[in-house]
């Protein structure tokens, strides 16, 4: 089916803007879909060009997905909440979203997302340090209980430094 009778070359000039989008990061088709409506390509085309996307692999749900939390968790560690939020809003299905992030469990995430931040609060007295614990958990859409026990577990590592400190 040609979209265009008169040349093809219209068309590729489309799907290369659509290329050049993918260039700068991995999408989702939901995004490819509202960034071609955006630039007010027609529908028929649009689709034309997301299910050539799709065929050469440039544009798949299921990878962007793994890549995204696997970014995600290293980089910037949320609760699984919070990264499903972010999956939805890109067009991922519900579906895929549960099966992808069934693995994760939010304690460790809770963990490894306060790590890096106990090295900038430790020398805090207890009642700030909990309060930028909880604030930086809650933040990031860690249940209470969560935030609680993680704010627990580095309490009696931080009582432990300091107790180590006075001592030397």
């Amino acid at each position: 089916m040609n979209l265009f009778p008169d040349s093809t070359k219209k068309f590729e000039s489309l799907l290369n803007i659509a290329i050049k989008y993918l260039a700068y990061q991995p999408r989702t088709v939901y995004e490819m879909k509202k960034y071609l409506e955006k630039r007010e390509f027609s529908e028929n085309i649009a689709i034309k060009i997301i299910e050539i996307l799709v065929d050469q692999k440039y544009l798949n749900d299921k990878d962007f997905t793994r890549l995204f939390l696997e970014s995600r968790v290293k980089n910037k560690p949320k609760s699984k909440f919070a990264l499903g939020y972010e999956l939805k809003k890109k067009g991922i299905s519900p579906s895929l979203i549960e099966a992808v992030l069934t693995p994760y469990d939010d304690q460790a995430l809770a963990l490894k997302a306060a790590r890096p931040k106990i090295k900038l609060w430790q020398n805090l007295d207890d009642e700030t340090f909990k309060k930028k614990m909880l604030n930086f958990l809650r933040y990031r859409g860690f249940s209470f209980d969560i935030c609680i026990s993680t704010l627990n577990q580095f309490i009696k590592s931080n009582s432990a430094m300091k107790e180590d400190k006075n001592e030397n």
